[in-house]
């Protein structure tokens, strides 16, 4: 028996969405408002899915406190409130879009959970724009 539990997040950071190899027009007309020189910020809802076994002794798939710790100090303290291109090792030469965003927060989890646990990110850039991630 598996069972998938949940634990939603919320961070806040700016980003620019820009291709160094393009000239600011193909920036432009690929990012729109986005590629904005000045950067723009988003509210992000995270959503942590982990799939996995009942422990029989604990009655727990994953600890949620253990859970909200990972997240905390994996996510939030490195990307909460922050420039995501200038202040964030991760996005320094990756283009910090929401599907890369999600790809790098699985990559920073995945490390600290037990390989019988499956993991899946869903991140919200927007109330109507998100995406997933299951590795």
């Amino acid at each position: 028996m598996k069972v998938t539990i949940c634990r939603k997040e919320h961070f806040n950071a700016a980003h620019r969405l820009y291709n160094p190899a393009w000239s600011d027009a193909e920036n432009a007309e690929a990012f729109g408002p986005c590629a904005n020189a000045n950067y723009h910020g988003h509210n992000y809802e995270l959503v942590v899915r982990l799939t996995g076994s009942i422990d029989p002794d604990t009655g727990y798939v994953y600890d949620m406190k253990r859970l909200s710790t990972l997240i905390k100090r994996e996510i939030l303290d490195t990307f909460d409130h922050r420039n995501l291109n200038l202040d964030t090792e991760d996005f320094r030469q990756l283009n910090p879009t929401a599907e890369n965003m999600a790809v790098v927060i699985w990559n920073r989890l995945r490390p600290h959970l037990a390989p019988t646990l499956a993991l899946a990110v869903t991140l919200y850039e927007t109330e109507r724009n998100f995406v997933e991630y299951h590795g």
